[in-house]
């Protein structure tokens, strides 16, 4: 069986990069396994593996965008290349990942799939494939996708348009080019997207919850000299993950925190930040530069007594499971499908934009301190990525089967 993956990036960029080579890496063990990807670093001692376009031809795309509004459309040129290499390859199932951010022309591929009924998967991992623009709405309360999308509120955020607004015609385009398929299977990482999709244009196909995994020999309780590194010594450490310091994501939240908190007895440290961003913190919070190493995350995330996402908006933040899986619980408001990763005695889980109870869950969880072995347990039982990619072989094997 041959299984091609088409996603944005692969290996690095974001979580869905990982995911896709992660993937690679398992699935060459059971079947021929290939990945196309947009753009980004190419490895060439990767074999199986296509890159798409150019830095130049992404930010003219990403021009397009911006003055045209009619994301996903785009990318003839590259598009071409894609379809040369499935029918140089000929898959037997394609697997989607993110379609969108300016690499792929979706009226062209879906074309393509029809008309030659290829089996195919596809992961959302954001809710871009049935909005009229964005990948997100939580944040707004929008639910204008459910009608038929139009004055988008919306447009100016990713995937971000100066001018136009499109919003209505890209949702009947999608639309029209996401149904009819044959043989597709939707694949959603939380519960809360599979009931969002459920409700969509796209809810005449099969839907399927297969969670995130990380790698567990990696993400783990681990020695740590991160505290006496920076001064934190016995200060109660409250840690939280950058996110670009945007509002959807709680940055205000974060900042709220260390107004009330006692800064001779707790510190709230945000991980993942540039030099012009630590330079620009408020008082009694302490910036720390982005980092390549999962290791040396790791016991970031082993140091803290406490992690932290306020997040306003978001699907299943892999974020939520590294800390977990280090032994430190986890604080986080009932959005999207963030309170799904964290289990009874692994943290708290208070009501979406209530700041006051998100600060009595961050001392509450301090006062009872960690409990790491069941941490390391629940993340053993649920966070495992080979679980996960256990799944998706089997869905392969199912979704390969002859009719």
């Amino acid at each position: 069986m041959k299984v091609l993956q088409i996603n944005t990036v692969y290996k690095t960029g974001g979580s869905t990069g990982r995911i896709v080579y992660d993937l690679q890496q398992f699935s060459q063990e059971n079947m021929e396994s290939y990945v196309a990807f947009g753009y980004g670093k190419s490895f060439t001692h990767d074999k199986n593996t296509f890159k798409m376009e150019s830095i130049l031809e992404l930010k003219i795309n990403i021009l397009k965008t911006r003055l045209f509004a009619h994301h996903g459309f785009y990318n003839q040129i590259q598009t071409k290349r894609l379809l040369n290499y499935i029918n140089k390859i000929k898959p037997d199932i394609i697997h989607l990942h993110n379609l969108h951010n300016h690499y792929v022309n979706v009226k062209m591929l879906f074309d393509y799939i029809k008309s030659n009924n290829v089996p195919v998967i596809w992961t959302l991992h954001d809710c871009w494939s049935f909005t009229g623009w964005c990948a997100y709405f939580d944040f707004i309360d929008c639910d204008r996708w459910k009608r038929g999308c139009a004055n988008c509120p919306n447009k100016n955020e990713y995937p971000y348009t100066w001018f136009l607004d499109r919003s209505s015609k890209n949702y009947a385009e999608k639309k029209a080019c996401f149904q009819n398929i044959q043989k597709l299977m939707i694949v959603t990482p939380s519960n809360w997207l599979d009931g969002l999709v459920k409700q969509s244009f796209l809810s005449e196909y099969p839907i399927q919850v297969i969670h995130n995994g990380i790698d567990l020999s990696i993400f783990k309780p681990m020695e740590s000299k991160f505290k006496k590194k920076y001064g934190i010594n016995s200060k109660k450490m409250i840690l939280a993950v950058s996110m670009g310091l945007s509002k959807r994501k709680g940055i205000a939240h974060i900042y709220k925190l260390a107004e009330m908190f006692d800064q001779e007895k707790q510190v709230i440290v945000i991980v993942g930040l540039s030099k012009k961003q630590i330079d620009f913190l408020p008082k009694g919070i302490l910036g720390v530069p982005r980092t390549n190493s999962s290791q040396e995350l790791a016991k970031i995330y082993s140091a803290a007594d406490v992690f932290i996402n306020p997040t306003l908006e978001d699907n299943y933040p892999t974020t939520n499971l590294e800390a977990i899986a280090c032994g430190t619980p986890v604080v986080t408001y009932r959005t999207g499908g963030s309170p799904e990763s964290v289990f009874e005695g692994c943290g708290e889980v208070v009501d979406k934009g209530n700041f006051l109870d998100f600060y009595k869950a961050v001392n509450c969880v301090l006062k009872k301190g960690k409990d790491i072995a069941h941490c390391v347990e629940i993340a053993k039982l649920h966070f495992d990525k080979n679980n996960c990619f256990q799944q998706y072989i089997a869905l392969y094997r199912k979704m390969g089967e002859k009719e």
